[in-house]
């Protein structure tokens, strides 16, 4: 990341090529930070946003919440390894403070059995189900630590060389298929996907979860005092002039003299034309605009195979934090094999009295289930779950909301997430330009589903663009 740190601090590397016009495509954390470094080297973004807000998924709920009450529909959490996030934080002079990921006094509540999280790290017995001998005796969460540990000291010792290696032997695998390779008994992948919340992605790319592991995307979190769309927001001063809000794209067109958006509002059909272009929308929405001048067949194929994963999430507004005051639980979350897979506690909002639960986060094939169901019915089937766990929520529940990404027209999905062997078969031909056009979000990175691979990538196509020489 250091190339992408080093344009983040000082800019994009100045040179006699004439300045630019460029029109970005989505008014995401990607496309907002295009612009913004475009713009301060001199050429004229211009940002079409289909919706009246930025931040793409990035998305701060505070309606219907109580004042001082919000919940993070996306984005919530920032590995402090992810640099260049941290970097746009400070610079904009966002307060952080620590987001807790894993809390002792948590509870994990499977087969109908509830413990607290350090009482099955000090008695793994406690969750046996039909493990094999030399497996009872640790926690999953151990042996997942043993088993991926050659590739973290390849790593540590090469470097980012080190992926290609791991790449070409594992990118085949799923981290079923990953761990099954390596003797895990069927209990022991039962119970890692439930207590690593990885159960519904299973069967994706070992790859993705590897690099989460090794990047420590997982450890040392924190999160955006005031909710994570201030992040995006903080770039609207210096763009204000240079967006389009409410422009819907229909239709994409170039030739050797420039490019062209086709886009719709409700009052009417518009065009905007530029030397040059940059599209942040997620494939899974690129799939449903004309592409008036066609893709290579092999950016068409990315297009078509790219896989995006489904996430819901639902939050309960509580008129007090009984987790805090009779189960001393302060952060962190709960993990279930019940239909809500896993709850967190939230940290903002203590001088309220109240607190927004995320009552349930879901992946894959869990959060399409919840997606199925109408709002209400979301809210009153978790209100059951949580009540086996947290009989209080019964008399402290006042309201909710719920998100599903799959159902957002302009997101269409959460985040990209490989199946096997789809970083070899489809990552470069995701971020190769065509033509005037360029191509960042989060799935023209390797971060996927993280603010870290939108920034890079919206980076790295300002820098290709940049560096053009006009035609």
């Amino acid at each position: 990341m250091s190339q992408w740190l080093d344009v983040a601090q000082k800019g994009l590397s100045p040179n006699n090529a004439p300045r630019k016009k460029v029109l970005i495509l989505g008014a995401g954390i990607a496309g907002l930070v295009a612009a913004y470094e475009l713009k301060k080297a001199g050429h004229t973004p211009l940002i079409l946003e289909a919706q009246n807000r930025l931040g793409g998924r990035i998305l701060t709920l505070r309606a219907p919440f109580a004042e001082g009450l919000h919940a993070e529909a996306g984005a919530m959490r920032i590995p402090q390894t992810h640099d260049l996030t941290l970097h746009y934080c400070r610079h904009f002079g966002l307060t952080l403070y620590p987001f807790t990921m894993g809390n002792p006094n948590a509870y994990l509540f499977l087969n109908g059995k509830k413990i607290r999280a350090a009482q099955y790290r000090a008695g793994p017995e406690l969750l046996a189900h039909e493990l094999d001998d030399h497996e009872r005796s640790q926690t999953v969460q151990k042996m997942w630590g043993e088993t991926i540990q050659e590739f973290i000291t390849l790593v540590s010792t090469r470097g980012e060389r080190a992926w290609d290696e791991i790449v070409q032997q594992y990118d085949d695998y799923s981290t079923r298929e990953f761990l099954e390779a390596r003797k895990w008994s069927e209990g022991a992948i039962e119970l890692f996907g439930l207590l690593e919340n990885q159960e519904a992605e299973m069967n994706f790319s070992f790859i993705e979860l590897l690099r989460e592991e090794i990047g420590q995307y997982y450890t040392n979190l924190m999160q955006i005092q005031g909710g994570t769309d201030r992040l995006p927001y903080a770039f609207y001063p210096a763009l204000q002039e240079n967006l389009r809000l409410g422009a819907q794209v229909t239709a994409l067109d170039q030739d050797d003299l420039g490019v062209t958006a086709h886009f719709k509002t409700a009052a009417g059909r518009f065009s905007e034309t530029a030397e040059y272009m940059i599209c942040t929308l997620p494939f899974a929405v690129l799939r449903h605009i004309e592409i008036l001048k066609p893709f290579t067949r092999a950016k068409q194929k990315a297009i078509r195979q790219l896989h995006y994963d489904a996430s819901t999430k639902i939050f309960i507004q509580c008129r007090r934090r009984f987790w805090e005051e009779d189960e001393n639980i302060f952060g962190g979350g709960t993990l279930t094999d019940l239909a809500i897979r896993n709850l967190y506690y939230p940290e903002h909002g203590r001088e309220t009295g109240r607190g927004v639960l995320l009552a349930s986060y879901t992946w894959a094939d869990d959060a399409e289930r919840w997606a199925s169901l109408a709002p209400r019915d979301r809210l009153e089937q978790a209100i059951e779950n949580i009540a086996q766990i947290h009989p209080q929520i019964i008399e402290t529940y006042e309201g909710g909301a719920s998100w599903a990404w799959h159902d957002d027209p302009f997101a269409e999905g959460a985040f990209a997430l490989f199946e096997p062997g789809q970083q070899t078969r489809l990552y470069a031909d995701i971020i190769q330009p065509e033509g005037r056009i360029h191509f960042a979000g989060e799935h023209a990175s390797l971060a996927h589903a993280w603010i870290q691979g939108a920034i890079e990538s919206g980076l790295r196509a300002a820098s290709e663009v940049n560096a053009l020489s006009s035609h």
